[in-house]
């Protein structure tokens, strides 16, 4: 086997200035004439870095000396903040991190899509810190590290980070790691656990446990002792998603969320998907139907629509709504979300959205108005399919700006739409994730 060649790396600290952030939170700069991405710079900042490695194309470095700070660095709150690849703006002052996430929204639109909304929307904002509901946690037996580590990623890295708490996720959870790591610790089959499922509703929170293993007697008493000392209610995962049971009969938790707005209340599992933050996804809902402004005479199409998060509230202001997910789990819980809400005017069906649906029964008939929310990889083909619905109105909620702004240049010059707002959503605060609404028009 080939020996992986060391990197002949400079020794001494480079200085340079900062011209931009990427993607990923690292600040740009140009080393004669070669791009470095450099981790903990701001743009407008001069520091001084040391090589990590270098590439053909671009290098990587890490800021050794901040020179001169730019005005918007702030402290980071959290300790782990530079090695833990949870976060990657802690550094940088909130209103600046949405500044930048709205300045991405609107580059990605005008490079990708050779399009600009009329009007900028302003960002919805929320908590800070503590908002984090869902997550999935790493777990790994380091005996080196003197223990178990249970957290996010290290940057750039598959190995675990070492922390004792963290300042995004819920509380209840958050405050917790430290005692997460003494316990699993503690177990007989601390190197069966390779991760934590993390969900937080309105009154509960659950955290599954993945064990490759059967759990001995002492292991359950050990991990019912940690629900009962703490109020979280412990569930296991021996298998797939569909394996996740409670370990005893008061771990058996109904998760909820509700949308008071709307009266509606949401049942999903731990291992469901829903939106992380609580508060900024109240506000999502309230502004994606202010956008799309249902009334009682619309028939109005929900696609991507998960357990229900947006066709619920559609349903209480709609003469009528169809829900339709890839996933027929989601979709029988959304239909099952539906009747314990007592809503009748909201029909779900499962369908392969990335293919061939035009012989969907719901597919041939119109809608009004239509509401999206894609996964990353966007809605081209569905977008291509939009206008034989004649809907003179889309809200397309994304994840990905990239991915929209494709999209929403195929609805603007194939769908004769037009781009007529679009905005940020701060859902994750102090990561460079962009969370973003569209209004589309059609200009009748």
């Amino acid at each position: 086997m080939a020996r992986k060649r060391k990197q002949n790396l400079p020794l001494d600290p480079v200085e340079t200035v900062v011209e931009d952030l990427s993607h990923d939170g690292r600040g740009v700069a140009h080393v004669e004439g070669k791009t470095v991405f450099i981790q903990g710079a701001l743009p407008g900042e001069r520091v001084s870095f040391t090589y990590r490695r270098r590439r053909g194309r671009f290098d990587e470095g890490v800021v050794h000396t901040l020179i001169e700070a730019a005005a918007e660095r702030v402290e980071p709150r959290c300790l782990h903040f530079g090695s833990c690849g949870g976060c990657s703006l802690q550094h940088l002052a909130p209103e600046a991190q949405r500044a930048r996430k709205e300045q991405t929204l609107l580059s990605n639109l005008r490079h990708f899509g050779d399009v600009a909304p009329e009007t900028v929307l302003p960002p919805l904002t929320g908590p800070l810190w503590g908002y984090r509901r869902k997550a999935r946690l790493g777990v790994r037996h380091v005996a080196k590290k003197g223990g178990v580590l249970v957290g996010f990623r290290e940057k750039g890295s598959s190995f675990i980070t070492e922390i004792g708490a963290c300042p995004v996720l819920v509380p209840q959870v958050g405050e917790r790691i430290g005692e997460l790591r003494a316990l699993i610790g503690s177990l007989d089959a601390r190197d069966a656990i390779p991760q934590i499922e993390v969900a937080a509703g309105d009154e509960h929170t659950v955290l599954v446990f993945r064990n490759m293993v059967p759990l001995g007697e002492a292991d359950r008493a050990r991990l019912a002792g940690f629900g009962a000392a703490t109020g979280l209610h412990i569930q296991l995962q021996p298998a797939g998603p569909e394996s996740v049971h409670p370990l005893g009969p008061g771990d058996a938790v109904a998760l909820t969320y509700r949308l008071p707005a709307y009266d509606v209340e949401v049942l999903f599992r731990p291992t469901d998907f829903a939106q992380v933050n609580a508060e900024i996804n109240l506000a999502m809902v309230d502004h994606a139907l202010a956008l799309l402004e249902p009334s009682a005479e619309d028939r109005i199409l929900d696609l991507f629509c998960g357990l229900g998060n947006f066709t619920l509230p559609l349903a209480r202001r709609c003469g009528a709504v169809v829900g339709v997910e890839g996933d027929a789990g989601m979709v029988a819980r959304a239909g099952g979300n539906a009747q314990r809400n007592g809503i009748a005017n909201a029909e779900f069906h499962a369908a392969d959205l990335a293919g061939d649906f035009s012989a969907e029964p719901w597919a041939r008939a119109g809608f009004h108005k239509v509401l999206l929310d894609p996964p990353r990889t966007g809605a081209l083909e569905m977008v291509r399919h939009l206008p034989a619905f004649g809907a003179g109105r889309v809200v397309y909620v994304s994840c990905n700006p990239a991915t929209l702004a494709r999209d929403a240049g195929v609805l603007v010059r194939e769908g004769g739409y037009r781009l007529v707002s679009a905005g940020i959503m701060d859902m994750f605060p102090h990561t460079t994730h962009v969370e973003s609404i569209a209004l589309f028009e059609k200009p009748w």
